[in-house]
């Protein structure tokens, strides 16, 4: 007889943590399968080791401007292989953490393979291969992403995904970014900070073509600035494995291109990972986009939901988080939670920082709103200028005196975006905002001409 479970969730990324989390508190039974590493995609190759890489590459290249402040160091090398072990304990760390929270949250958890093979039961197999069919009321698929692949390239020694780079031991003399996302861009930062020589090629015509055009601009001008050979407007015709490095053929203008490297990075986006047999199965509907589900996260099988990545949007691991406790919330019967894409704020975690939420000015204009733009900069802030940090700017867009969007570009513009997605999500007007008190002094001191 198999085991009866109120929730049954597959997959232990963000969003799965997450939903178990929530149900669990909420006094249900829970049941979630992992296949690969707790934590998922974020944890093990996204998020967590691409961080932990960007926090060594920003210690590294922050050094040379210890002169101006008087300290002086010579002699620093770089250590590739102690910032591998960095990264590798961080994502040991955040994986056990996963694990953690579970536990305290009293989840039952399976490694190993999960298959919805109806609305109200799944075959989980472990991994010495021994199956058993769980049953459950609800079942939440949390299946995650995997990289987009480009036609006619095949992965190789040295062309290769943002999954297997992570696993490159040795530094690349250059390297060839295909992709300005934010993915490519990060990467990008990452090796020109540690010294390598860096080529981005992009399709479009500019980096980062979600973000505030503005914002884009910024950072091409910081990276140029690093070193890094930016080609926009560029196609990528080929690119080949000689074995000891790469060739890329392109078209930039009509002209053609050819480029040299040790390796070449595929950053052309991540896209959902769908078991189409399982949805098809049961009928659950479906694009290349991902999986479609309504205000609660319920695809349109009763009983079956699916948050995160496999829902296509934004791939970010506090959307699915978001998702999740919206799925879990309304299999418990809370209320408590709701979901709005537009409220969902983004991080390209570059040095400098780009991150937004709400609407940029463009996009906004694009949907016929009148726009009120207040901008304020970096270079008017005492606290840049005292810790040395980059130039920058914060951009707020209002719409009859709410603020609908707002993009920051410059050092730790990640922490700072959180108190404007608070208002964004809660519509805050000029006059509710001009009730924000800002110590001083602070680099919190940026927003103060908004209000």
């Amino acid at each position: 007889m198999s085991e009866k479970y109120d929730l049954v969730i597959i997959g232990g990324g963000p969003g799965g943590l997450a939903a178990a989390e929530t149900a669990s508190v909420n006094k249900k039974r829970v049941l979630i399968i992992e296949k690969d590493g707790w934590g998922g995609t974020c944890t093990h190759r996204g998020c967590i080791p691409t961080k932990a890489l960007l926090s060594c590459s920003k210690f590294y290249s922050d050094l040379k401007k210890l002169k101006r402040v008087g300290v002086n160091i010579n002699g620093v090398t770089v250590d590739f292989a102690a910032m591998k072990k960095h990264q590798q304990q961080i994502v040991k760390v955040a994986a056990l953490g996963a694990q953690k929270v579970l536990s305290d949250a009293h989840v039952e958890i399976k490694s190993g393979m999960g298959e919805i093979i109806s609305p109200r039961e799944v075959l989980f197999t472990d991994q010495d291969g021994k199956s058993e069919i769980v049953s459950a009321q609800n079942i939440l698929l949390a299946w995650g992403s995997v990289p987009q692949m480009l036609p006619g390239i095949d992965i190789s020694k040295n062309i290769l995904t943002s999954d297997d780079i992570l696993h490159v031991a040795t530094l690349p003399e250059n390297i060839i970014i295909v992709g300005g996302s934010f993915i490519g861009v990060e990467y990008a930062t990452v090796f020109a900070e540690l010294g390598i020589k860096v080529f981005i090629v992009e399709l479009l015509d500019r980096i980062l073509t979600l973000e505030d055009e503005e914002a884009s601009q910024f950072l091409n001008q910081e990276l140029t600035r690093l070193g890094v050979a930016i080609h926009t407007s560029t196609k990528l015709l080929s690119l080949k494995d000689t074995g000891n490095g790469v060739i890329m053929q392109a078209q930039k203008n009509g002209e053609g291109i050819e480029m040299n490297a040790s390796c070449a990075l595929l950053c052309t986006g991540r896209k959902p990972l769908l078991h189409t047999e399982q949805l098809d199965k049961l009928g659950i509907v479906y694009t290349k986009a991902g999986i479609k589900v309504d205000r609660n996260m319920m695809t349109n099988v009763e009983g079956v939901y699916a948050v995160g990545d496999v829902t296509g949007g934004m791939m970010l691991a506090h959307r699915a988080t978001q998702q999740a406790k919206v799925a879990a919330g309304h299999i418990c019967g809370v209320g408590d939670y709701s979901y709005n894409e537009r409220y969902i704020p983004s991080v390209v975690y570059s040095h400098p920082q780009i991150s937004r939420v709400g609407l940029t000015q463009k996009a906004a204009e694009a949907e016929g709103l009148a726009v009120d733009v207040i901008k304020s900069q970096y270079s008017a802030n005492i606290i840049v200028r005292a810790e040395l940090m980059s130039q920058g700017f914060v951009k707020a867009v209002f719409h009859q005196d709410i603020l609908i969007g707002a993009t920051i570009a410059g050092d730790h513009a990640g922490e700072l975006i959180s108190p404007l997605a608070l208002a964004v999500s809660q519509g805050l007007t000029k006059k509710q905002l001009r009730l924000w008190v800002i110590p001083h002094p602070t680099l919190s001191e940026i927003f103060a001409p908004l209000l």
